[in-house]
């Protein structure tokens, strides 16, 4: 019986160097769909450096490539083809730009992590019988710790990446969203700021600069100076934290480094807020209508009639009640005493 076991499920290492023990493969967490909207030091960075005297550095090459380019000619296009103000063009090419592409990545996303989860079970039996015949051949063969735990360690996670290749679900798969969804904020935040510090663009004689300062609305007619009601910025934050609850309220026993992770992301939610505030109006319209648009995002997906239509498979986590049970730990976190 151990020999069966063995073949199918050992083999052993060729060679054993020092310091080439690495941790198991861990399968991505189910959780949010997306990153809690924006990151925090990309609008720093945006904000701080392109305020800076031109002197050819990093910025000015991004605020001069083709993908910010390119940007700007979908809020142009968006904007000549509609004829609503500038307002109305940000938040139509916001909803364009989140349905049509980050939406079905986000599916996408959310369709890996439910077979990676569906694969604990199995996972879990892997490691059970594994553990127990390393610990058999160790007996046997006069193994140390270092050499069995390396030998567990390698052999599980060949295991492990046969069966992602089996069901074609690496989680890295699910990170696709973060490579898009990123670069497509930067370069848009990028192209609204070249447009509100006078982009060389003109329509029936006036420069976009000009139009956009007079394309607000209500408190913020202005789309080139700043939000001095800070209404926009703690929006913007109050939206990000929310995010961020519904993610960490979708996880049930957080590993150590997930709640560090939950309170860093918090923090950056937090710190969203003076950030959005020295960027002009345009951007920080801009990042309020992405961070509400993720927040519905992160709220439909949570719809079982949804997933089913996007065909995502079912889930031991699944709920069939998604919003009545976020409200009521929402309304837990809030009131329960500790």
């Amino acid at each position: 019986m151990l020999v069966r076991l063995g073949s199918r499920w050992l083999r052993p290492l060729p060679a054993l160097k020092r310091g080439a023990c690495h941790p198991p493969l861990a399968p991505t967490p189910k959780g949010g769909a997306e990153p809690p909207a924006l990151p925090v030091w990309v609008g720093a960075s945006v904000s701080v450096l392109g305020s800076g005297s031109g002197g050819g550095g990093w910025y000015e090459t991004l605020a001069a490539s083709a993908p910010v380019r390119g940007a700007e000619e979908v809020l142009l296009s968006v904007h000549a083809a509609t004829g609503l103000p500038w307002w109305g063009s940000i938040l139509l090419t916001t909803v364009a730009m989140r349905g049509v592409v980050t939406l079905p990545l986000a599916v996408y996303q959310h369709y890996i992590l439910a077979k990676v989860e569906n694969l604990q079970p199995e996972i879990k039996n892997i490691a059970r019988h594994l553990n127990q015949e390393v610990a058999v051949h160790a007996n046997q063969l006069g193994w140390s710790k270092r050499v069995a735990r390396l030998t567990y360690l390698k052999n599980m996670r060949r295991l492990v990446s046969q069966l992602y290749v089996r069901d074609n679900c690496h989680p890295f798969k699910a990170t696709v969203l973060v490579w898009i969804q990123l670069p497509m904020w930067i370069f848009i935040s990028v192209a609204l700021r070249n447009f509100s510090l006078g982009a060389a663009h003109s329509e029936a004689g006036f420069s976009v600069q000009e139009q956009l300062a007079t394309g607000g609305l209500l408190w913020f007619p202005d789309l080139t100076a700043l939000d001095s009601t800070w209404i926009l910025p703690v929006s913007i934050g109050v939206i990000n934290l929310l995010i961020v609850e519904i993610f960490a309220l979708q996880k049930i026993g957080m590993s150590r480094f997930q709640k560090y992770v939950t309170y860093f992301v918090r923090g950056i939610s937090v710190l969203m807020i003076p950030v959005a505030a020295t960027v002009p109006s345009s951007i920080a319209l801009y990042w309020l209508c992405s961070s509400f648009m993720g927040l519905s995002q992160n709220l439909l997906l949570r719809s079982p009639g949804f997933r089913q239509l996007c065909r995502i498979p079912v889930t031991k986590s699944d709920s069939h009640t998604p919003y009545k049970d976020l409200f009521a730990a929402f309304h837990a976190k809030l009131f329960s005493r500790k």
